[in-house]
């Protein structure tokens, strides 16, 4: 464990909440112009003081089992963060959708003294009393996409915008559609239950409300490319006509668009969720009904490394006057289309 480090003092901090891009990064460095060719390598490596090298910290890291393309995402990106920084050490837990399991990591974790922890729970109330056995004990926790259920359990929080995934996906589908009162919406929701679902659909419904139109034909899915499939297959059964389509999730779209291509349907535009990098080719190509797709950043977690370095070594969010790093960060939602794929496609994931 570090010794020379002072954040133990001083776990809470200035509460902010910043409306980021999908990439934090460019928010945790300051505006400065890029490097000038005759700088060295050194000079030009450095971006700002919160990337010149520190005591070493070590960050432990847990997430759920990497079952699908998003949450494989969503580690490879945190280690390949850490990877950036010489001061930094992450160590990994297995991927776990088992509560118990997860809460042993942490305890892990915490017995190790490790300086920070970067936590995606697998469910946010079952890991709160372990992540503020963490805080109490002196190591800032950095919760990140699943909220746990005390907000002291974290010193900073990494949260999508899943009510701005609908409401971005909803204003898109109404710029194509607005001129057009009787147009047939239809939706295909993730698993109904979890509160991220009935987020999306809500901020998709408010948002359809503003240009009068409406969902015609919902189902819902589990996040699954069988489920995707399967549930959309009875969508197009149900709907022989159909205007626009808005996914909730691109890794259940894989077999969302194989049911739209069994079917031979292709009178409407789909608008799929997260930002995986086979739809936005597929955008790209502009060969099928994919037209969009609204990023739910696979980046969080390595946005928490971030964050849990620059906590750990008492520095500051550098374009921010504010001192220190914000309690609340809540990254944006945009939208994917053929005119902007190009800037998102490197970052994406593969489903």
């Amino acid at each position: 464990m570090s010794t020379g480090l002072n954040h133990r003092r001083r776990l809470l901090g200035v509460p902010v909440v910043l409306a980021a891009s999908a990439l934090l990064v460019t928010g945790c460095v300051s505006n400065e112009p890029p490097a000038q060719e005759n700088q060295t390598e050194a000079q030009a490596g450095a971006v700002s003081d919160n990337d010149e090298p520190g005591e070493k910290v070590v960050i432990g890291f847990s997430a759920p089992a990497a079952d699908h393309g998003w949450m494989g995402a969503i580690t490879t990106a945190a280690e390949a963060e850490a990877e950036k920084y010489e001061d930094v050490e992450l160590r990994v837990a297995e991927g776990t959708n088992d509560v118990n399991v997860q809460i042993s990591q942490i305890e892990g974790f915490i017995a190790d003294g490790v300086d920070a922890i970067v936590l995606l729970p697998f469910d946010g109330a079952a890991l709160t009393d372990v992540a503020m056995e963490a805080m109490e004990a002196g190591i800032p926790v950095i919760n990140v996409d699943r909220e746990f259920s005390d907000p002291f359990a974290a010193r900073a929080t990494v949260l999508g915008d899943n009510y701005g995934m609908g409401v971005s996906a909803g204003q898109y589908i109404c710029e194509q559609l607005g001129d057009k009162p009787d147009a047939v919406v239809a939706e295909i929701a993730g698993i109904d239950s979890l509160p991220l679902t009935q987020d999306r659909s809500k901020g998709f419904a408010d948002a359809l409300d503003e240009c009068g139109l409406d969902v015609d034909n919902r189902v819902a899915a589990e996040f699954t490319v069988q489920s995707g499939e399967s549930v959309t297959a009875n969508l197009l059964q149900a709907a022989p006509e159909i205007d626009a389509i808005w996914n909730h999730d691109d890794d259940q779209g894989v077999g969302v668009l194989q049911a739209i291509e069994n079917a031979g349907r292709d009178e409407f535009f789909l608008v799929g969720g997260a930002g995986s990098a086979n739809v936005m080719r597929e955008i790209q190509e502009g060969d099928s009904v994919v037209q969009a797709t609204v990023v739910y950043p696979s980046t969080q977690a390595a946005d928490g490394v971030k964050l849990a370095r620059m906590v750990a070594q008492e520095k500051n969010l550098s374009d921010l006057a504010s001192s220190g790093v914000p309690r609340t960060i809540q990254l944006f939602a945009p939208v994917v289309t053929a005119d902007n794929v190009e800037q998102y496609l490197p970052n994406a994931f593969e489903s």
